[in-house]
């Protein structure tokens, strides 16, 4: 199929008492789409999640991407250097709050049900890195029906701001979920990813764990030295059939 004209502009979501500033993206043709929330790596919404949320939208998605630090550091988008990571871990393992965040990414979705291009029953969310620990995170919020949650660090023992591990909204999750995993990531051992398995199993939820032999963490990212070429083309496959489903 044809990959879709988009537009794409700079919004401001409101969250509480701040704006949130948001990529969004969106298919010039005339139409209604489901909408699907983008949700960063540690980096902000740099060019890399950009083009994630553009990506979608050429697929026939409303796609919009949050700017996770907003609270802490607005406008915030760098690269991958050490110092990059470093500054990023600290935003968002040290600063943001499990609350806070789905008060944004329903703040979100909120905003996508005012367009009227967007199916007001079909959202969805992708993340990556930390932002894939936050997907699985907001696959809790009942307008969520499909999330694709990538190398999603730290899951099974803490959540933002501190508090129980996110492992234990597993039986909140309203939708489908599918999770990506690089079998040679450091960060997160395979024991984790079976305890993700083995909750999700536990409590029924439609869902799939991908595991890719010799990827790496940050494997669907082609700006990182981690970048699989393999993995990436099959796991954008699988979020393709994911999305699909809305």
């Amino acid at each position: 199929m044809t990959e879709r004209a988009i537009d794409t502009k700079t919004v401001k979501v409101a969250s509480d008492s701040v704006q949130i500033d948001a990529h969004l993206a969106k298919p010039q043709q005339q139409g209604t789409y489901p909408g699907i929330v983008v949700l960063q790596e540690i980096f902000g919404v740099n060019s890399h999640i950009k083009e994630v949320t553009e990506r979608i939208a050429r697929e026939g998605y409303i796609a919009i991407a949050p700017a996770l630090f907003q609270r802490q550091a607005p406008g915030f988008a760098t690269g991958y250097t050490p110092e990059d990571i470093e500054v990023g871990r600290n935003y968002a393992w040290g600063q943001t709050k499990a609350s806070e965040l789905l008060s944004d990414i329903q703040s979100t979705i909120n905003y996508l049900k005012t367009l009227p291009e967007v199916k007001k029953d079909a959202f969805g969310s992708i993340g990556f890195c930390f932002g894939g620990h936050v997907a699985y995170l907001a696959a809790s919020l009942t307008d969520i029906k499909a999330t694709a949650s990538f190398y999603g660090a730290r899951i099974t023992t803490s959540t933002p701001g501190g508090g129980t591990p996110t492992i234990n909204v597993t039986s909140q999750i309203q939708g489908k979920l599918y999770a990506f995993f690089g079998m040679e990531d450091s960060s997160i051992p395979t024991e984790q990813v079976d305890t993700i398995a083995a909750e999700l199993k536990k409590h029924k939820i439609q869902s799939y764990i991908f595991r890719y032999k010799n990827a790496q963490h940050g494997f669907f990212c082609d700006r990182r030295a981690s970048y699989n070429a393999l993995a990436a083309e099959d796991a954008w496959k699988k979020v393709k059939e994911l999305f699909g489903q809305l």
